[in-house]
Protein backbone atom coordinates (compact mmCIF):
# COMPACT_ATOMS: atom_id res chain seq x y z
CA UNK A 1 0.00 0.00 0.00
CA UNK A 2 1.10 3.30 -0.79
CA UNK A 3 -0.05 6.57 0.83
CA UNK A 4 -1.64 9.80 -0.58
CA UNK A 5 -2.99 13.08 0.19
CA UNK A 6 -5.43 15.07 -0.91
CA UNK A 7 -4.54 18.89 -2.18
CA UNK A 8 -7.45 20.56 -0.63
CA UNK A 9 -5.74 19.96 3.03
CA UNK A 10 -3.23 22.84 2.42
CA UNK A 11 -5.69 25.49 1.23
CA UNK A 12 -3.92 28.46 0.23
CA UNK A 13 -0.42 27.47 1.07
CA UNK A 14 1.89 27.51 -2.04
CA UNK A 15 1.93 24.80 -4.11
CA UNK A 16 5.98 24.60 -3.98
CA UNK A 17 5.12 24.16 -0.02
CA UNK A 18 2.72 22.14 0.06
CA UNK A 19 3.94 18.80 -1.70
CA UNK A 20 7.53 19.79 -0.09
CA UNK A 21 5.48 19.12 3.56
CA UNK A 22 3.85 16.07 2.20
CA UNK A 23 7.21 14.49 0.82
CA UNK A 24 8.83 15.43 4.10
CA UNK A 25 6.47 13.04 5.85
CA UNK A 26 6.34 10.22 3.86
CA UNK A 27 3.67 10.59 1.72
CA UNK A 28 4.22 9.63 -2.25
CA UNK A 29 1.06 10.30 -4.00
CA UNK A 30 -0.49 13.25 -4.64
CA UNK A 31 -4.64 13.83 -5.31
CA UNK A 32 -6.34 16.35 -6.99
CA UNK A 33 -9.44 18.59 -6.16
CA UNK A 34 -9.93 20.48 -9.66
CA UNK A 35 -11.35 23.24 -8.21
CA UNK A 36 -8.02 24.14 -6.72
CA UNK A 37 -6.43 24.34 -9.64
CA UNK A 38 -8.96 26.44 -11.38
CA UNK A 39 -12.89 27.55 -11.50
CA UNK A 40 -13.72 23.94 -13.35
CA UNK A 41 -11.62 22.02 -15.66
CA UNK A 42 -12.19 23.79 -18.55
CA UNK A 43 -10.51 26.91 -17.67
CA UNK A 44 -6.75 24.96 -16.57
CA UNK A 45 -5.01 25.58 -19.60
CA UNK A 46 -2.33 23.05 -21.06
CA UNK A 47 0.77 25.30 -19.59
CA UNK A 48 -0.98 25.24 -16.27
CA UNK A 49 -1.33 21.56 -16.70
CA UNK A 50 2.14 20.89 -17.08
CA UNK A 51 3.53 23.34 -14.71
CA UNK A 52 1.33 21.58 -12.02
CA UNK A 53 2.78 18.05 -12.56
CA UNK A 54 5.93 19.27 -13.14
CA UNK A 55 5.64 21.50 -9.45
CA UNK A 56 4.67 18.00 -7.62
CA UNK A 57 7.08 15.33 -9.38
CA UNK A 58 10.04 17.52 -8.70
CA UNK A 59 9.51 17.33 -4.93
CA UNK A 60 9.11 13.51 -5.89
CA UNK A 61 5.74 12.88 -4.80
CA UNK A 62 2.86 11.53 -7.91
CA UNK A 63 0.08 13.04 -9.04
CA UNK A 64 -2.50 9.59 -8.43
CA UNK A 65 -6.06 11.35 -9.99
CA UNK A 66 -8.48 13.37 -9.29
CA UNK A 67 -11.53 13.87 -6.70
CA UNK A 68 -14.43 16.13 -5.88
CA UNK A 69 -15.15 15.61 -9.39
CA UNK A 70 -18.05 18.11 -9.72
CA UNK A 71 -17.27 20.23 -6.51
CA UNK A 72 -18.36 24.01 -7.00
CA UNK A 73 -19.15 23.94 -10.70
CA UNK A 74 -22.39 24.51 -11.81
CA UNK A 75 -25.29 23.07 -14.49
CA UNK A 76 -24.09 19.57 -14.09
CA UNK A 77 -25.74 16.71 -12.81
CA UNK A 78 -25.59 12.86 -12.98
CA UNK A 79 -29.23 11.62 -12.37
CA UNK A 80 -31.20 14.67 -13.25
CA UNK A 81 -34.48 13.82 -15.64
CA UNK A 82 -33.14 16.82 -18.31
CA UNK A 83 -31.47 14.90 -20.63
CA UNK A 84 -29.80 17.80 -21.96
CA UNK A 85 -28.23 18.60 -18.87
CA UNK A 86 -26.95 14.50 -18.31
CA UNK A 87 -25.31 15.38 -22.19
CA UNK A 88 -23.40 18.41 -20.74
CA UNK A 89 -22.32 16.75 -17.65
CA UNK A 90 -21.26 13.50 -19.88
CA UNK A 91 -19.18 16.14 -21.84
CA UNK A 92 -17.31 17.95 -18.76
CA UNK A 93 -16.60 14.27 -17.86
CA UNK A 94 -14.73 13.96 -20.84
CA UNK A 95 -12.66 17.09 -19.99
CA UNK A 96 -12.07 15.83 -16.19
CA UNK A 97 -10.83 12.73 -18.29
CA UNK A 98 -8.40 14.80 -19.90
CA UNK A 99 -7.30 17.44 -16.84
CA UNK A 100 -6.83 13.44 -15.12
CA UNK A 101 -4.47 11.80 -17.99
CA UNK A 102 -2.49 15.79 -18.43
CA UNK A 103 -2.05 15.67 -15.26
CA UNK A 104 -0.97 12.20 -14.41
CA UNK A 105 1.19 11.62 -17.15
CA UNK A 106 3.80 8.38 -16.61
CA UNK A 107 1.95 7.75 -13.56
CA UNK A 108 0.40 4.25 -12.78
CA UNK A 109 -3.57 3.66 -13.28
CA UNK A 110 -4.65 6.77 -12.27
CA UNK A 111 -8.41 6.88 -11.08
CA UNK A 112 -11.13 9.57 -10.64
CA UNK A 113 -13.09 9.19 -7.71
CA UNK A 114 -16.81 10.25 -8.07
CA UNK A 115 -18.46 11.57 -5.25
CA UNK A 116 -19.87 14.85 -5.95
CA UNK A 117 -23.33 14.32 -3.62
CA UNK A 118 -24.89 17.31 -4.66
CA UNK A 119 -24.47 16.51 -8.36
CA UNK A 120 -25.76 13.20 -8.05
CA UNK A 121 -28.41 13.09 -5.71
CA UNK A 122 -31.92 11.99 -6.94
CA UNK A 123 -34.60 15.20 -7.32
CA UNK A 124 -38.30 14.54 -6.33
CA UNK A 125 -39.27 13.12 -9.22
CA UNK A 126 -36.47 10.76 -10.25
CA UNK A 127 -36.96 7.71 -8.48
CA UNK A 128 -34.16 5.45 -7.35
CA UNK A 129 -34.03 2.85 -10.91
CA UNK A 130 -34.48 6.42 -13.00
CA UNK A 131 -31.03 7.43 -11.31
CA UNK A 132 -29.47 4.44 -11.85
CA UNK A 133 -30.36 4.65 -15.71
CA UNK A 134 -29.50 8.11 -15.93
CA UNK A 135 -26.38 7.63 -14.05
CA UNK A 136 -25.64 4.25 -16.22
CA UNK A 137 -26.00 6.32 -19.62
CA UNK A 138 -23.56 9.43 -18.29
CA UNK A 139 -21.23 7.38 -17.47
CA UNK A 140 -20.87 4.43 -20.32
CA UNK A 141 -20.71 6.86 -22.43
CA UNK A 142 -17.38 7.58 -21.02
CA UNK A 143 -15.95 4.01 -22.04
CA UNK A 144 -13.88 4.65 -24.89
CA UNK A 145 -12.57 7.96 -23.70
CA UNK A 146 -11.44 6.41 -20.58
CA UNK A 147 -9.99 3.03 -22.51
CA UNK A 148 -8.16 5.35 -24.82
CA UNK A 149 -6.64 7.55 -21.61
CA UNK A 150 -5.73 4.60 -19.46
CA UNK A 151 -8.27 6.45 -16.24
CA UNK A 152 -10.60 4.74 -14.30
CA UNK A 153 -13.70 6.20 -12.22
CA UNK A 154 -14.32 4.95 -8.96
CA UNK A 155 -17.87 4.93 -7.60
CA UNK A 156 -17.82 6.28 -4.12
CA UNK A 157 -20.75 5.50 -1.86
CA UNK A 158 -21.52 8.48 0.81
CA UNK A 159 -23.77 8.19 3.49
CA UNK A 160 -27.04 9.23 3.96
CA UNK A 161 -26.16 12.67 5.80
CA UNK A 162 -24.63 13.42 2.47
CA UNK A 163 -27.64 12.61 0.01
CA UNK A 164 -29.69 9.90 -1.21
CA UNK A 165 -28.00 7.95 -3.98
CA UNK A 166 -25.38 5.26 -3.76
CA UNK A 167 -25.11 5.49 -0.11
CA UNK A 168 -23.73 1.50 0.35
CA UNK A 169 -21.07 -0.25 -1.47
CA UNK A 170 -24.08 -2.61 -2.15
CA UNK A 171 -25.88 0.18 -4.64
CA UNK A 172 -22.71 1.45 -6.23
CA UNK A 173 -22.22 -2.10 -7.20
CA UNK A 174 -25.63 -2.27 -8.56
CA UNK A 175 -24.94 0.69 -10.53
CA UNK A 176 -21.52 -1.10 -11.51
CA UNK A 177 -23.61 -3.81 -12.98
CA UNK A 178 -25.30 -1.81 -15.32
CA UNK A 179 -22.36 -0.45 -16.90
CA UNK A 180 -20.08 -3.71 -17.80
CA UNK A 181 -16.16 -2.22 -18.38
CA UNK A 182 -13.52 -2.48 -16.36
CA UNK A 183 -13.41 1.46 -16.77
CA UNK A 184 -15.00 1.88 -13.38
CA UNK A 185 -14.30 0.29 -10.16
CA UNK A 186 -15.48 1.07 -6.18
CA UNK A 187 -14.30 3.40 -4.03
CA UNK A 188 -14.06 2.82 -0.23
CA UNK A 189 -14.03 5.96 2.44
CA UNK A 190 -13.85 5.39 6.15
CA UNK A 191 -16.20 7.98 6.99
CA UNK A 192 -19.07 7.08 4.32
CA UNK A 193 -18.43 3.14 5.82
CA UNK A 194 -19.31 4.04 9.39
CA UNK A 195 -22.50 4.86 8.55
CA UNK A 196 -22.51 1.31 6.28
CA UNK A 197 -24.89 -1.61 8.16
CA UNK A 198 -21.82 -4.40 8.64
CA UNK A 199 -18.65 -2.86 10.39
CA UNK A 200 -15.59 -1.42 8.07
CA UNK A 201 -13.59 -4.67 7.43
CA UNK A 202 -16.64 -6.61 6.43
CA UNK A 203 -17.75 -4.31 4.06
CA UNK A 204 -13.98 -4.08 2.68
CA UNK A 205 -13.85 -8.04 2.45
CA UNK A 206 -17.16 -8.56 0.60
CA UNK A 207 -16.00 -5.31 -2.33
CA UNK A 208 -12.80 -6.69 -2.65
CA UNK A 209 -13.15 -7.88 -6.23
CA UNK A 210 -13.59 -4.27 -7.08
CA UNK A 211 -11.78 -2.02 -4.79
CA UNK A 212 -9.71 0.27 -6.84
CA UNK A 213 -9.33 3.51 -4.49
CA UNK A 214 -9.34 4.12 -0.80
CA UNK A 215 -9.79 7.16 1.64
CA UNK A 216 -8.44 7.51 5.08
CA UNK A 217 -10.00 9.36 7.51
CA UNK A 218 -12.26 9.84 10.61
CA UNK A 219 -16.10 9.87 10.90
CA UNK A 220 -15.49 13.41 12.77
CA UNK A 221 -14.30 14.77 9.33
CA UNK A 222 -10.35 14.63 10.21
CA UNK A 223 -7.64 12.48 9.75
CA UNK A 224 -6.46 8.86 10.68
CA UNK A 225 -5.81 8.84 14.05
CA UNK A 226 -8.03 12.14 15.07
CA UNK A 227 -10.65 10.55 16.46
CA UNK A 228 -12.26 7.23 17.58
CA UNK A 229 -11.61 5.07 14.33
CA UNK A 230 -8.90 2.14 15.44
CA UNK A 231 -7.10 1.70 11.67
CA UNK A 232 -5.09 -1.39 12.73
CA UNK A 233 -8.06 -3.80 11.73
CA UNK A 234 -8.84 -1.90 8.43
CA UNK A 235 -5.26 -1.52 7.25
CA UNK A 236 -5.10 -5.47 8.27
CA UNK A 237 -8.54 -6.22 6.15
CA UNK A 238 -6.70 -4.82 3.16
CA UNK A 239 -3.36 -6.18 3.24
CA UNK A 240 -5.55 -9.58 3.96
CA UNK A 241 -7.48 -9.14 0.73
CA UNK A 242 -4.40 -8.39 -1.37
CA UNK A 243 -5.11 -4.63 -2.00
CA UNK A 244 -2.02 -2.64 -2.78
CA UNK A 245 -3.05 0.55 -4.48
CA UNK A 246 -3.53 3.56 -2.77
CA UNK A 247 -4.54 4.87 0.79
CA UNK A 248 -5.41 8.78 0.35
CA UNK A 249 -6.18 11.06 3.29
CA UNK A 250 -9.03 13.23 2.57
CA UNK A 251 -10.29 15.61 5.23
CA UNK A 252 -13.23 17.74 5.29
CA UNK A 253 -12.08 20.25 8.80
CA UNK A 254 -9.60 22.04 8.27
CA UNK A 255 -9.55 23.80 11.79
CA UNK A 256 -6.51 22.09 12.98
CA UNK A 257 -4.36 23.42 9.83
CA UNK A 258 -2.75 21.38 7.16
CA UNK A 259 0.68 20.29 8.94
CA UNK A 260 -0.94 18.78 12.12
CA UNK A 261 -3.99 16.97 9.72
CA UNK A 262 -1.25 15.69 7.43
CA UNK A 263 1.54 15.07 9.86
CA UNK A 264 -1.20 12.69 12.48
CA UNK A 265 -2.69 11.25 9.97
CA UNK A 266 0.52 9.18 8.61
CA UNK A 267 1.69 8.48 11.42
CA UNK A 268 -1.35 6.82 12.18
CA UNK A 269 -0.88 5.16 8.84
CA UNK A 270 2.57 4.21 9.26
CA UNK A 271 1.70 2.89 12.95
CA UNK A 272 -1.55 0.48 11.27
CA UNK A 273 1.28 -0.88 8.38
CA UNK A 274 3.96 -1.63 10.98
CA UNK A 275 1.27 -3.41 13.29
CA UNK A 276 -0.18 -5.60 10.36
Amino acid sequence: MRLAICNETFGDMPLEQAVELAASLGYTGWEVAPFMLGRDATAITAPQRREYRRVVEQAGLEIIGLHWLLAKTEGYHLTAHDAATRRRTAAYFEELIRLCGDLCEGSTDPVMVLGSPQQRNRAADVTSEMAYTYAAEVLGSLTPSLERSGVRIALEPLGPAEGNFLNTAAEARHLHSQLGSECFGLHLDVKAMSTEPDDIPTVIRNNADWLIHFHANDPNRRGPGMGDVDFVPIIATLREVGYERWVSVEVFDYEPGARRLAEESIRTLQHALAAT
